[in-house]
């Protein structure tokens, strides 16, 4: 199962720094955090969570795989991509692939660094390549509704529920307003989702700020902090050249002793990762033993045999139960035999929903 974030933007704002430092970071951290390059510009990334260190401490494991989440780096768009312009085509084409959208916004003023607009205006960005997308989600919905008109005349029930959100996304992007903001129940969503609609996709703003702002970010930052909160989506500050500086860096302490002197807990990086995550509706589940300890990914609110799935197929179609225990109690009971013992692992069935940090042994019969 994989999940992925198409890193977009205009042109020199930051945005291959971006992916390039997320590259070099985990490249760095192999022993811990595999990194690998499918294609030049696609590469996987470890998600951090401190919780697999210490199931792995305490499981005494040789191992430690953490689980994963997908970059690309989209080329980058400028005004008139939905009608070909640049490169447009392929921009629209890549976001098509993805699962959510990191937006790179400038949010900093360097004379020595062009802007295709000729000034620096994070918002005017970020609606720029909104309305590129609404525009194209517009063409693509209007050249579906007189075949989708003549198969529902034909009673076709189908194509009459496509149809009627066919029409209900055009109005909301007729108002300027993106795919993502449609109102869809769960009967609709499989038939939504077939659309396939670029401004449907949800967005993570990430602000690149001088490395002045890393640490609290700046006016500009603060706009589209403003801005994303308007929409329900969440805005994330880095410095792309602090990443850069970062990850060249070898030694874990040279690196925390850098981040000490900027103000900073953490990488921008690492922010960036977990938002994406989250942004994707997200959550982790662990499998623990003597050889490794592994952090799994499934969707909020999977059932039990769909997290056995993202093992291996056979456990889902093989599912007979799932011995669950809590995160905390694996921790407070010293790990799987204290929570034995101490009534804390649960024999849970097909129709329990994973909860984020289970740790879990699948059984199974195929």
């Amino acid at each position: 199962m994989g999940f992925n974030c198409g890193i977009v933007g205009l042109p020199n704002v930051g945005k291959s720094t971006l992916f390039n430092a997320l590259t070099a970071t985990q490249a760095a951290e192999a022993a811990n955090f595999p990194f690998c390059t499918i294609e030049p510009n696609t590469g996987r990334v470890a998600v951090p969570d401190s919780r697999l260190d210490k199931i792995a401490t305490i499981g005494k494991s040789a191992r430690i795989v953490p689980t994963q989440l997908e970059f690309v780096d989209i080329a980058g768009l400028v005004r008139g991509a939905s009608k070909g312009e640049g490169l447009g085509n392929q921009f629209l084409a890549n976001i098509r692939e993805v699962d959510a959208i990191i937006h790179v916004l400038r949010c900093f003023v360097d004379e020595n660094v062009t802007h295709v607009e000729g000034d620096v205006g994070p918002v005017r960005d970020a609606e720029t390549v909104e309305t590129e997308l609404m525009l194209a989600d517009l063409e693509s919905l209007e050249k579906r509704v007189t075949p989708l008109t003549k198969k529902a005349r034909g009673n076709d029930k189908d194509a009459a529920t496509q149809l009627a959100l066919v029409e209900k996304a055009l109005v909301v992007l007729q108002e300027g307003n993106p795919a993502r903001t449609i109102q869809v129940s769960e009967d609709e969503k499989k038939a939504f989702d077939m659309l396939q609609l670029l401004s449907a996709k949800p967005v993570l703003y990430v602000c690149n700020v001088e490395e002045e702002s890393a640490a609290e970010g700046n006016a500009l930052s603060e706009e589209v902090a403003k801005m994303a909160a308007g929409q329900g989506a969440v805005s994330v500050v880095i410095s792309a050249k602090i990443e850069e500086e970062i990850a060249a860096l070898d030694d874990e302490a040279d690196k925390a002793e850098f981040l000490e002197t900027l103000g900073l807990e953490e990488t921008g990086l690492t922010r960036v990762i977990r938002a994406g995550y989250e942004l994707l509706h997200l959550i982790t589940f662990f499998t623990v033993g003597p050889k490794e300890a592994r952090a799994w990914t499934v969707r909020k609110n999977a059932k039990a045999p769909q997290a056995a799935g993202a093992i291996h197929t056979d456990f889902e179609k093989g599912f007979i139960k799932a011995e669950t225990i809590a995160y905390d109690d694996f921790i407070a009971c010293g790990g799987e035999q204290g929570a034995k013992e101490a009534g804390k692992m649960r024999q849970e069935g097909r129709d329990y929903l994973t909860k984020d940090g289970d740790i879990m042994l699948f059984r199974f019969n195929v």
